[in-house]
């Protein structure tokens, strides 16, 4: 993106790589080419650790012979070389297994308005390397002057532009630019014996909508202070608050089992549950890939297919999957817009909010536990079980009462979606696959 000029423009590059393969005997062709530049920092203690500033070029591509498939990717785009890499990639289809399946999306009537998306920042690249070390120096050095913190894990800025262009045999041909930033800090408070860490970031596609260094620090601390001499507790059922990154953290594992790839796979609790309940009237899921502004949003996915609003879960009725190209004509459906790569991922993921405060839930509590951290693995995405180990804040009488460690919660995902008893009115995406502050109305918590 900011390197010397190319030889031919990405979109020219793509179109004769299209038209290259038809001739040399490939049925459908797809080319995405990626132009970026990337920087990020790492500081740690005030010094750097690591320095990463470069532009980089990339060209992959899927060719299909005969309904049988194959992939090549160059980081070279001159010409000569990536004809020998389509001519290679043919050859080699040609001994790939047979899939009726596979293919190309056909070519969409619609096409979405890029430029209302907003998803490029032009102040981006006026940034100066100097500005975004100064800012993760900072936010760590203000997260430091906190005496109750003991030490850091240190501070990160990134920021990322880049173009992509998307060219197939079927005749789609679009190209669009995206800016990402994010400023991070990870911290420990306690001594030796009862050292706790935790952090905080903020990540946006506009500089200016980034949290500032101040702010980023001040929240990484609360939330790692807040932890300092935690208790054990006995294991019991109780109610559990979600804090919005645990919930985040659920969806995700919702997304999992609604993902076209483990339905067909059979790998999810959620296969062949169209159109029944899974959860409460208070359980409402939306992938949305065309929110202006947000991480997860995109004008089309990986085969270009346009993005779309799609409901989910509607007030706990399961409605749809999500679904790539491969997916959609396995399960019989249409393509929800989701390939990402050779799978298929989220837009902007989320559980759409209540109307209740988080303080409010919180007072609502005579006992229970608020979540917010977890640790391990423990999802088991073909029955919904949940096991992991967390980190939480005791509540009694609606008040928090001290912080607890070394405890294991575990439920399963169908249990959760039917318990939800509140959910909060704190919606924030901080990532893609976001949700607000809920309450489940019991979870097993294992302690003592």
């Amino acid at each position: 993106m900011r390197g010397s000029e190319k030889p031919l423009k990405l979109k020219e590059l793509a179109e004769k790589l299209v038209t290259f393969a038809k001739t040399n005997s490939a049925d459908e062709v797809e080319i995405i080419v990626l132009d970026g530049y990337e920087f990020s920092v790492d500081v740690r203690l005030g010094e750097i650790e690591n320095l990463v500033e470069a532009d980089s070029r990339s060209l992959g591509l899927k060719v299909i012979k005969d309904k049988k498939t194959a992939y090549a990717s160059s980081s070279d785009l001159s010409l000569a070389t990536l004809q020998r890499l389509v001519k290679n990639a043919v050859e080699r289809a040609m001994l790939a297994n047979y899939d009726e399946y596979s293919g190309l999306p056909s070519l969409s009537a619609s096409q979405v308005d890029i430029s209302s998306l907003k998803l490029f920042d032009p102040q981006m690249a006026e940034l100066s390397a100097d500005r975004k070390i100064a800012m993760a120096i900072e936010t760590e050095k203000i997260a430091l002057s906190d005496k109750r913190i003991t030490n850091s894990h240190g501070a990160s800025f990134e920021t990322r532009e880049v173009k992509g262009v998307l060219a197939n045999s079927n005749g789609f041909l679009q190209e669009y630019e995206q800016t990402y930033c994010g400023l991070s800090v990870g911290l420990q408070a306690g001594e030796t014996d009862s050292r706790v860490e935790d952090g905080w970031f903020s990540a946006k596609r506009y500089f200016h909508q980034l949290e500032r260094p101040e702010e980023v620090a001040k929240k990484a601390v609360e939330r790692t202070v807040r932890q300092l001499n935690p208790r054990k507790i006995k294991s019991q059922n109780v109610p559990v608050v979600f804090e919005p990154m645990m919930t985040s953290w659920l969806l995700g594992f919702l997304f999992a089992c609604v993902s076209g790839t483990s339905i067909y796979q059979k790998t999810s609790f959620l296969a062949d549950k169209l159109g029944q309940r899974i959860g409460n009237e208070k359980v409402t899921v939306i992938d949305d890939g065309l929110m202006p502004g947000l991480l997860g949003t995109r004008p089309f996915d990986s085969e270009g297919v346009p993005s779309q609003k799609t409901l989910v879960i509607d007030k706990g009725i399961l409605r749809n999957y999500l679904c790539n190209t491969y997916a959609a004509r396995k399960l019989k459906l249409q393509s929800t817009g989701n390939a990402d790569g050779a799978g298929v991922g989220p837009g902007n993921f989320y559980l759409i909010p209540g109307e209740t405060s988080p303080e409010k839930i919180i007072s609502s509590l005579d006992k229970g536990l608020i979540l917010i951290r977890t640790l391990g693995h423990g999802l088991n995405p073909v029955t919904g079980d949940i096991s992991r180990g967390a980190f939480g804040l005791w509540v009694e009488k609606g008040e928090i009462v001290y912080p607890v460690a070394e405890i294991t919660i575990s439920g399963n995902l169908g249990d959760i979606l039917n318990k939800i008893e509140m959910v909060g009115n704190d919606l924030d995406f901080r990532v893609p696959v976001a949700g607000p502050t809920v309450l489940i109305q019991e979870l097993t918590v294992a302690g003592e």
